[in-house]
């Protein structure tokens, strides 16, 4: 056995080109050692975009990332950069305009079917815009999108057929945002890939990069996923992930506080109203994330007697894994429409101009900021 894997260890994927390997599963190039018998060997990656459409993403850590994004601006490339609306800053790739050079972006927002169906779409993107530009991202064309329900992917394939002329693109973004179903539509429509997965080698495919063939002779260049560690969904557990990350349209929910209250999401964060004057809040969260109203003086010992129980997800075999709370305090400007963001877990739309006080409760690591309201 130990011989197959010394034999194959020299050997590279007849799709992509990668040096294969059989350790480890999460990582590229990975192939299930009896399919070292198969003629070509393919890594178990192509082997699920050629039988299965499916794209499954490698991760690497932020600085792993860096360094392969700045291989990008050195190239004629067309970039296109996936987030995730419900958790836009946390998934926003900070810095990318230092590393794509002159290369034109077009900036994808999945997840759009989160938000209520009332949405003013037109808003959202010019909201979009602003933030994109905070972030000091020049975007060529900002494209709404919903890769679970297929909207927006025509004016995706427009804009990219638009922008791309005699170029390379290439995919980016953080993990869960959606990346690999994108991939897989560029594929469909881009590529015979299944034909030429099984006939060539294709050189120049780093550890990290996989390039996918397409019919004019260029490569969509799928990077892997970052991993973004301020983000919940890189902290919880697996079964948690399912509640926290929403799969149905948010339904929001209105409490009206009077300073010196708590609201608890669960055991994941605990949102104090501090001091202003009687308003009303807005949760965006999943729904499957329960709400738990307190006074604040009965807040740490409510947490304390319940956590994991009455106040859940995450439950008590799985609350350990979290990081302990840092609390973060904020003050909201009179006059102002903002949203307390809580990166991976959703916000809090502050409903009222009249200013507040008001502590946010996270795991430590996790981004916690404040943003114009997006809704």
């Amino acid at each position: 056995m130990n011989e197959a894997i010394g034999e194959q260890e020299a050997m590279n994927c007849s799709g992509c080109g990668i040096k294969l390997q059989t350790q480890q599963a999460d990582l590229p190039g990975f192939v299930p050692e009896k399919a070292l018998e198969q003629d070509p060997i393919i890594c178990q990656r192509c082997f699920r975009i050629k039988n299965y459409n499916e794209s499954s993403s490698v991760t690497v850590d932020q600085n792993e990332f860096l360094k392969l994004l700045s291989q990008i601006g050195n190239k004629d490339a067309l970039v296109i950069h996936i987030v995730d609306l419900f958790d836009f800053e946390g998934s926003m790739i900070s810095g990318l305009q230092r590393f794509v050079g002159n290369n034109p972006v077009i900036l994808v927002v999945n997840k759009i079917d989160l938000l209520p169906k009332v949405t003013n779409w037109n808003k959202l993107k010019n909201w979009v815009q602003k933030q994109a530009k905070e972030h000091g991202l020049k975007t060529e064309e900002i494209i709404l999108c919903s890769a679970k329900k297929n909207q927006g992917f025509e004016r995706l394939l427009e804009t990219m057929t638009t922008f791309r002329g005699d170029r390379d693109v290439y995919v980016v973004g953080a993990t869960n945002v959606g990346k690999s179903t994108l991939i897989n539509r560029l594929i469909r429509d881009y590529s015979d890939l299944e034909q030429e997965l099984t006939t060539s080698r294709y050189p120049g495919t780093t550890l990290d990069m996989v390039n996918i063939p397409l019919d004019d002779g260029r490569y969509i260049i799928d990077t892997p996923g970052i991993v973004y560690p301020w983000r919940f969904s890189e902290l919880v557990s697996r079964e948690d992930l399912g509640a926290t990350m929403p799969e149905n349209p948010l339904k929001p929910l209105v409490y009206q506080l009077n300073e010196g209250q708590t609201l608890f999401f669960g055991a994941m964060v605990r949102f104090d109203f501090i001091q202003g004057e009687r308003q009303s809040f807005t949760c965006f969260l999943s729904n499957r994330i329960s709400i738990h109203r307190t006074k604040l003086e009965r807040a740490d010992s409510l947490y304390a007697d319940h956590a994991g129980e009455m106040l859940s997800p995450p439950n008590v075999e799985n609350l350990p894994k979290l990081p302990e709370w840092t609390r973060h305090e904020i003050r909201i400007k009179k006059g102002s429409r903002s949203d307390v963001f809580i990166s991976g877990l959703g916000w809090v739309k502050i409903n009222s101009d009249q200013g507040a006080t008001i502590a946010v409760h996270a795991p430590r690591g996790v981004k916690v900021l404040t943003r114009p309201s997006l809704i």
